[in-house]
């Protein structure tokens, strides 16, 4: 598999919490403190996306 893609099964725990795999950790650069967007739509799923992506995409947008 390519070393920029990964496929990875979390376990959702009792009180819904999940672990990101490390290898996915490493490949986003996702630390301990940082945050995370959930983009739901109940046909296609769940995406997970680090909010340091969608900040910079807003500022590009707005133009700040």
């Amino acid at each position: 598999m390519n070393k920029d893609k990964f496929v990875g099964i979390c376990k959702v725990g009792e009180k819904g919490q999940i672990v990101i795999p490390k290898e996915m950790r490493t490949l986003f650069d996702i630390k301990p403190g940082d945050s995370v967007i959930l983009l739901c739509d109940k046909e296609k799923g769940i995406a997970l996306v680090k909010s340091d992506f969608i900040e910079g995409l807003t500022d590009q947008v707005l133009g700040s």
